[in-house]
């Protein structure tokens, strides 16, 4: 647990100028191939002040581990940002074990479960905002955001939530509670501004953002930790003595001088700001009002009068009140139109962006404001909320371009908008230090390709080697897992109403060899690591279109490319300008990948990686209960006796948020699937009865 330092202000921005820090990269691995000179360019670039770079590395040529090196160079706070939270929490594993001396923070949505408050014109339904929130994430990201404020040395991995508002850094600095040895307060003062900051006395329960009070003792657990609590002890209207403590065993561990307590949420005010709003919030209130009435929108005028006034009367008592985001243009003092504060403004000005995967982070940023703003335009225009909850939303893409100090995109496949911004400052990394080249590839007719993909699949399962079979319709992928499988090829079809946990099991028994063919649409491209598949069969190559682009096809091309008898076979009748261009340029890497190894005298190999035996499912039946009918039958095919279902949920609910606490959050979002549809079968058995 950091200190304060005895310079400390209450000047945000004077704060974090004046922190200190640097990254240390502890690994054993030497850049290799061409990382040197991959390193060395986008570390000279970032020198001259160059805004936008691009890094376009293959799979498996070492990207995160040249990314690390350039900050360990460059030393500033950097947030890489994925995707989505599954390969965050893999980067995060990355970056903690390159830098473990180092502040290396987790930052996703918090919510296990997410339904955003909705109104359906057509049946008059109005959705209420439902929510499940991940404890240990929220963590996280109080940790990830008190980092920020603390040291310089800190990378926080990210998904693109971190676009969304999160309150404004300039309050939730302001409100940090600084104690110190020997600072004259009265205890009744102390406890007071910590409730302030929502912290929640709790004396039986010791959770974090809570705290406890025993005489002149006060144990506070900050939003940020669970392992290491504060006790003040007073002695009369001073602090005499402030340590570290551990909360499980009550022992004291570190005496402090001083320490800072961040408050319990990032959505804290001070009561003079809550007044000022609470009083915007009504002027708005009342302008909306006469603008309905105008419209003789009576019933508008009446929803949103009392659910307004509620929510005001709930934040005068209590400091808070449900959907409290959606007031936050009134609570951080903005006008109307103006970009929320999020995760960026907790940066200093001269922090280092990596938009990780960029050729599907960057379009997800411009799509998220859109998607908001559609919903939430309904809410407003049927009186369910303020107009001034537009504002509560993810930045425009055009705000997100503003607050971007400079910036690294980083992806195989990078796309016209991240190229034309980089302007030629463009590095590559071809070279895989395994050896390991681009598949070959070859062009078949269309006419017999679902033959010719049964004499290649047969060549490949004798040399007990896996194949994978994209096709552009799901009608075309169950005929063609249906021909396969009547004609004695050990077939899997994977698609959209496959759940991820079951996804996970299909892929590990294609690598075990449980069967040879994965029949599948879009679910071929990024993610896939597996090793075994030496032959991907993209049928239907020449329909241009998302799934036949360029970045498709190379990426769904790289399945092949952990084998080193990768294969590709694109059934075509003509070549399309994607094709093309993807063959062109799978050939160019292919050559350069050549040359190294004839140089170095490397051998390629196929990469071996072991194969995770997940019994995530243990007496769960791994197919869709849905289709086999009747009750019964489904808690048969579940495997659970019907005296016993209770007990299975429990037992799934535990394991959910143990895989939840240590960052497996495919696995828990599996989990929660598996515990819905347990519910949901114990629901009509109880009906039933």
């Amino acid at each position: 647990m950091r200190i304060v330092s005895k310079s400390f202000t209450n000047d945000f921005k004077t704060q974090i100028s004046k922190l200190t820090g640097r990254f240390e990269l502890v690994t054993e691995y030497k850049p290799a191939g061409d990382q040197p000179t991959a390193i060395a360019e986008l570390v000279e670039g970032l020198e001259r002040k160059e805004k936008h770079q691009v890094l376009m590395g293959v799979t498996g040529s070492g990207k995160t581990f040249t990314m690390a090196s350039v900050i360990a160079h460059v030393n500033k706070p950097t947030l890489v940002m994925a995707p989505n939270k599954t390969l965050a929490a893999q980067l995060y594993s990355e970056f903690k074990s390159l830098f473990p001396k180092n502040a290396v923070e987790y930052f996703v949505s918090y919510y296990d479960y997410y339904q955003p408050e909705a109104y359906v014109v057509s049946t008059d339904t109005f959705i209420e905002k439902d929510s499940a929130i991940n404890d240990e994430i929220d963590k996280l990201r109080h940790s990830a955001t008190r980092s920020l404020f603390e040291r310089r040395d800190v990378l926080i991995v990210s998904s693109v939530s971190c676009i969304y508002g999160l309150g404004s850094p300039e309050e939730y600095f302001a409100q940090m509670c600084v104690f110190e040895e020997g600072q004259k307060i009265r205890r009744d003062d102390l406890l007071r501004k910590l409730v302030s900051v929502q912290y929640i006395r709790n004396d039986m329960d010791f959770g974090r953002g809570t705290f406890r009070v025993r005489g002149d003792m006060i144990d506070i657990l900050p939003s940020y930790e669970t392992m290491r609590a504060i006790r003040i002890e007073m002695f009369g209207s001073s602090i005499e003595s402030i340590y570290e403590l551990d909360p499980l065993r009550g022992k004291k561990m570190t005496k402090l001088k001083r320490v800072a307590v961040f408050p319990a949420s990032h959505y804290v005010t001070n009561p003079d700001l809550k007044k000022t709003a609470i009083n915007s919030i009504l002027d708005e209130l009342r302008e909306r009002l006469v603008e309905f009435k105008s419209l003789a929108k009576t019933a508008e005028a009446k929803r949103l009068e009392s659910r307004t006034l509620f929510d005001i009367e709930m934040m005068q008592e209590v400091g808070h009140c449900p959907g409290i985001e959606n007031y936050s243009r009134h609570l951080t003092g903005r006008g109307a139109g103006q970009a929320p504060p999020t995760l960026y403004d907790y940066f200093p000005d001269d922090f280092l962006l990596v938009a990780d995967e960029s050729h599907v982070t960057i379009p997800q940023i411009g799509g998220m404001y859109r998607g908001d703003l559609a919903r939430k335009s309904v809410l407003v225009e049927h009186g369910f909320r303020l107009p001034s909850a537009l504002d509560n939303r993810p930045l425009k893409f055009e705000e997100f371009e503003a607050k971007v100090n400079q910036v690294v995109y980083v992806s195989a496949t990078p796309s016209e908008y991240e190229l034309e911004k980089a302007k030629g400052k463009i590095t590559e990394q071809i070279i895989r230090p395994t050896g390991l080249l681009d598949p070959t590839m070859e062009i078949r007719p269309v006419k017999n390709q679902v033959h010719d993909l049964f004499d290649l699949a047969k060549e490949r399962i004798q040399k007990d080697e896996r194949i994978l079979v994209t096709t552009l319709t799901k009608r075309m992928a169950e005929d063609l897992t249906d021909y396969l499988r009547k004609n004695s090829i050990r077939v899997r079809y994977l698609h959209s109403d496959v759940e991820t946990l079951e996804r996970i099991e299909i892929l590990r028994d294609l690598r075990e060899g449980k069967f040879d063919v994965l029949v599948g649409i879009n679910l071929l491209r990024e993610g896939l690591d597996l090793p075994e598949v030496s032959l991907v069969a993209i049928l239907d190559a020449d329909k241009e279109g998302f799934l036949r682009s360029k970045t498709s096809l190379i990426q769904t091309c790289g399945r092949a490319a952990r084998n080193v008898n990768g294969h590709v076979v694109f059934f075509a009748d003509k070549i399309t300008k994607s094709l093309h261009a993807t063959i062109d340029e799978c050939t160019r890497r292919r050559k350069i990948q050549e040359e190294y190894n004839q140089e170095h005298g490397i051998v390629p190999r196929t990469v071996r990686k072991n194969i995770e035996n997940q019994q995530v499912t243990d007496r769960l039946d791994e197919h869709d209960y849905l289709e086999l009918g009747g009750v019964s039958r489904e808690l048969e095919e579940l495997h659970v006796a019907p005296d016993k279902v209770q007990d299975e949920i429990q037992r799934i609910d535990l394991e959910m948020k143990e895989a939840a606490r240590k960052l497996n959050f495919e696995l828990a979002a599996e989990l929660r699937d598996k515990l819905m549809k347990l519910k949901e079968v114990d629901l009509k058995w109880n009906l039933k009865k």
